[in-house]
């Protein structure tokens, strides 16, 4: 009886939380029921607004360490990749979306599988970079500011890179 008791808890532990959670909205909804209903709004919006992204990160994941090997990893996000490792780095980094700490379960990944730490530094520092804002910042700030204001981040974001790479050399991820 014992041990169906500790399979038992093993297996219930997790919900403990969630069903705490869910017994005090239910505990609220009795007391005031258009304060629960707008709380329950703002965390489904939340939960929208943070599962895709997460979701997708999980995917991407689920994905490298199924297909990915890591001397495909060495070899395109290695320290020796060379200007197509940072440009891809860069890319991957611009048209990346969602709240970045999401991101970062697929870096330590990558990390783990041999990408340099120049790269990862390079595609957090290129993430300010969004394409779907450009044409707002341009109509704001016209032409010369918006690319000035752009490849400054962009070489910023190298820059930055060049200097984590420096200080934290490609070293095991604890």
């Amino acid at each position: 009886m014992s041990n169906f008791i500790q399979i038992g808890w093993k297996y219930s532990k997790p919900w403990l939380f969630p069903l705490a959670v869910a017994c005090i909205y239910g505990l609220c909804q009795l007391y005031d029921p258009e304060s629960t209903a707008r709380s329950i709004k703002v965390c489904k919006a939340l939960f929208t607004q943070l599962g895709l992204p997460i979701c997708i990160v999980l995917v991407m994941m689920t994905l490298i360490n199924r297909y990915l090997d890591p001397a495909t990893v060495a070899r395109f996000l290695g320290s020796k990749t060379g200007i197509r490792g940072v440009f891809l780095s860069g890319l991957a980094g611009i048209i990346s979306m969602g709240p970045i700490y999401a991101w970062y379960p697929l870096f330590k990944s990558l990390k783990e599988k041999g990408a340099s730490t120049f790269i990862i530094a390079n595609f957090i520092g290129c993430r300010s970079v969004k394409p779907v804002l450009l044409p707002v910042l341009l109509a704001y700030f016209g032409w010369q500011f918006s690319t000035v204001f752009v490849l400054i981040n962009l070489f910023g974001a190298m820059g930055t890179a060049y200097l984590v790479g420096v200080v934290c050399p490609n070293t095991k991820v604890d």
